[in-house]
């Protein structure tokens, strides 16, 4: 009987799958043609999205805060603050060859920690190469300021610079042809900023969304 060990080393009997009469087994042949369809398709996608990119070249839309106004801010001497905000936000679509879709958007305004609102917007589409503008008029009244919080605002009269914080974000999706379709979220995380005594408002380019 023949040993299966040979120079301390362990033979294995491979065996290969045939027919009756010793061809290759079809079901070999069909996994081998259907690896080789899978495998082309690969191919083929890669490269439709490889020359689709170079070709549309697709941008993330973004959304951003274009303009904005104080229109009052006044705090007593009971610590209520009053105030009164204009914000202008612009939802961009830089594509030329696609529309793009704004959905799910909602950002909150607050300030010194106390949330004055919530804006948000239904569903919209903006055209290739287009934008759309979202204004909002933010008001609050009786808002309790802590010592610490009036010390503030009297100091933000003194340097004639006063901040509100803006945070939330956005869902964009637009289609790219062979790409099909791309979606991204917008975050914004900013401070609008002001001058109180013309409630004039100072741009950033903070205020413009960050897309993942």
């Amino acid at each position: 009987m023949p040993s299966q060990r040979e120079h301390g080393s362990i033979l294995f009997k491979t065996k290969l799958i045939t027919g009756q009469n010793g061809h290759t087994h079809p079901l070999i042949w069909l996994l081998s043609f259907i690896c080789t369809i899978i495998a082309i398709g690969v191919i083929v996608a890669g490269i439709i999205v490889f020359v689709g990119y170079f070709i549309i070249h697709p941008r993330v839309p973004t959304i951003s805060v274009a303009n904005a106004h104080l229109d009052f801010f006044k705090n007593d001497y009971a610590g209520l603050l009053q105030t009164q905000i204009t914000i202008v936000v612009v939802a961009q679509n830089g594509n030329a060859k696609a529309h793009a879709t704004f959905s799910h958007i909602r950002f909150n305004v607050s300030y010194q920690n106390h949330d004055l609102a919530v804006l948000v917007s239904d569903r919209f589409e903006v055209s290739k190469n287009s934008s759309k503008y979202l204004k909002y008029v933010v008001q609050a009244a009786s808002i309790p300021l802590n010592p610490d919080q009036m010390g503030d605002v009297d100091y933000s009269w003194k340097r004639d610079i006063v901040g509100f914080n803006l945070e939330g974000n956005a869902r964009t999706q637009w289609r790219v042809g062979p790409l099909g379709s791309l979606n991204f979220w917008c975050n914004l995380e900013c401070t609008l900023k002001f001058h109180p005594l013309n409630g004039s408002y100072i741009p950033s380019k903070s205020c413009t969304s960050k897309s993942k």
